[in-house]
């Protein structure tokens, strides 16, 4: 079984920056993708960004050019280094990934989620 660990979270002042980690942990046989999303209040989760095997991200246009996702893959942990935070950034930012977990079995992951609130 693969478990996430975020870390991170909290509150920031609108302009600050703040970095969440995600550690994955188990059985990995094969890495495909993590990433994050966020979901909040009363608004579906959103894709906020997302990083291949070969370190290709992807960004949602509301955070391209202020978030960078990153990725340590001694340590199965991916990174995202938030800047210039605004009060709509405010969620509960969750990891996910996506690994082959053996030679033939695919399947994606959730972690608990890390709440971000941007506020003065």
């Amino acid at each position: 079984q693969v478990q996430l660990v975020e870390s991170g979270g909290g509150l920031v002042q609108p302009g600050g920056s703040r970095r969440l980690s995600c550690a994955a942990s188990g059985s990995i046989f094969r890495f495909v993708a993590m990433g994050w999303y966020r979901q909040a209040p009363e608004k579906q989760r959103e894709l906020v960004a997302t990083i291949t095997g070969d370190g290709s991200p992807n960004y949602a246009n509301s955070v391209k050019g202020r978030f960078t996702i990153s990725r340590d893959n001694d340590k199965n942990t991916v990174y995202l280094q938030m800047n210039s935070l605004k009060p709509e950034d405010t969620a509960v930012y969750y990891c996910h990934a996506d690994f082959w977990i053996t030679y033939f079995t695919r399947d994606n992951y959730w972690g608990q989620g890390t709440q971000v609130t941007v506020s003065s």
